[in-house]
């Protein structure tokens, strides 16, 4: 498998015109929608008179190691799918489509801010120094996380969808009652966003003045419901109602991700408060792998957003601007691979899960209920060793 197997399709044509803004604006201001956008579908560098600066000192080499980012984190992605066909893990959530949002704002934080992820967040570990072996422990059942959040001030994965930014909201407000510069931000996906704990994250964040950065990835569908059965407007328009300010930002284009997220997470540490990223991109594969998209939405409509793929699209500009050669994509199509074999090897010798977990810190003494059911279950997998369960 190559690393850009699901990239290979020639990029559509689409517009790339900006709406005018107005010059007292600040950034992130406007209710108008508008998509903040700094690399095109076809590769093309367009500038933003609000958000170039923060991108506008990027090197050749810090291109490509954006570019590198998003390759490694698509090929750790399908071989963890792989891994979970197999039978090796017991689900998968892929962040197919959606490279260039994590990498994009996970390159954009600095080591003393912190991270709260969902369970897609692949691409922001990878950034945080996480050992991607480590989030596969999870999903194999033998760990419940596996990484020391502190190291790398990384939470673990959180199920419970929207949670974290409660979470994330508490730690910014302890952060600015410390006089601590540093910032948080909390990721969750457009499902998410009508949990009654991002309302009242929003809420809480805005009347402190919280230095956190909300970070949605609109991924279109929140399992098999669209986004328009969530919100009547963008989502990042909801911010307005709070009291800060919103963003929407090609997802797909690690550029712009990058930039509003360095502008967002400058603008928590300088004091002014919280602000919501709205990246719109599209989740390519299945929700997770126990999902099946064919039964709810249109290849047409998958086909249309691979045309707009983000390691696409930056390849081709790095070509254009003879920032990468083909003895660089060679080297890394070798890593990629080599990528792929460790992850195997090790998630092929991690032990099997412990079947009576599942029974341990249920209640902090013990009760006698789960002592019984431990016990009924205990005699159902001895029943196997006896050929009495076969």
């Amino acid at each position: 498998m190559t690393v850009e197997s699901t990239a290979a399709r020639k990029p559509r044509k689409r517009s790339t015109g900006a709406r005018k803004a107005s010059p007292k604006a600040s950034p992130g201001a406007r209710s108008e929608p508008e998509l903040v956008q700094l690399l095109t579908p076809e590769g093309k560098r367009v500038p933003h008179p609000e958000y170039e600066e923060y991108v506008a000192d990027i090197t050749p080499e810090e291109l490509r190691g954006l570019y590198r980012d998003m390759v490694l984190t698509r090929r750790f992605d399908a071989e963890a799918t792989s891994l979970q066909r197999q039978g090796e893990l017991g689900l998968w959530a892929s962040l197919l489509g959606q490279e260039a949002a994590q990498i994009g704002s996970g390159r954009a934080t600095r080591q003393d801010d912190y991270v709260f992820p969902t369970y897609r967040e692949h691409g922001v570990a990878w950034c945080r120094g996480v050992d991607p072996t480590n989030l596969l422990g999870m999903f194999r059942g033998v760990n419940h996380g596996g990484w020391d959040p502190t190291a790398n001030n990384f939470h673990l994965y959180t199920i419970v969808i929207g949670s974290q930014t409660l979470h994330a909201t508490g730690y910014a407000m302890g952060l600015a009652k410390d006089g601590a510069d540093s910032a948080v931000i909390a990721y969750f996906g457009d499902g998410a966003s009508s949990q009654g704990d991002v309302a009242e994250s929003f809420t809480f964040s805005a009347v402190y003045n919280a230095p956190v950065v909300f970070f949605c990835q609109n991924n279109q569908w929140a399992i098999s419901e669209p986004t328009e059965k969530q919100t009547r407007v963008p989502l990042y328009q909801r911010a307005q109602g709070y009291g800060f300010p919103g963003v929407r930002v090609d997802g797909n284009d690690v550029l712009a991700c990058l930039a509003v997220t360095k502008w967002a997470l400058e603008r928590a540490r300088r004091g002014e408060g919280p602000t919501l990223v709205e990246a719109f991109t599209y989740r390519m594969g299945a929700h997770t792998t126990s999902d099946d998209p064919t039964r709810y939405r249109l290849d047409d409509e998958r086909l249309a957003w691979e045309a707009k793929d983000p390691i696409l699209r930056l390849r081709t500009y790095l070509e254009a601007e003879g920032h990468a050669d083909e003895g660089f994509f060679a080297e890394l199509e070798a890593e990629s691979e080599a990528l792929g074999r460790h992850v195997r090897e090790k998630v092929r010798a991690m032990p099997d899960p412990d079947h009576f977990a599942i029974f341990e810190n249920a209640y902090a003494d013990g009760h006698a209920l789960v002592d019984e059911e431990r016990a009924q279950f205990a005699a159902y997998q001895a029943s196997f060793a006896d050929g009495e369960g076969a």
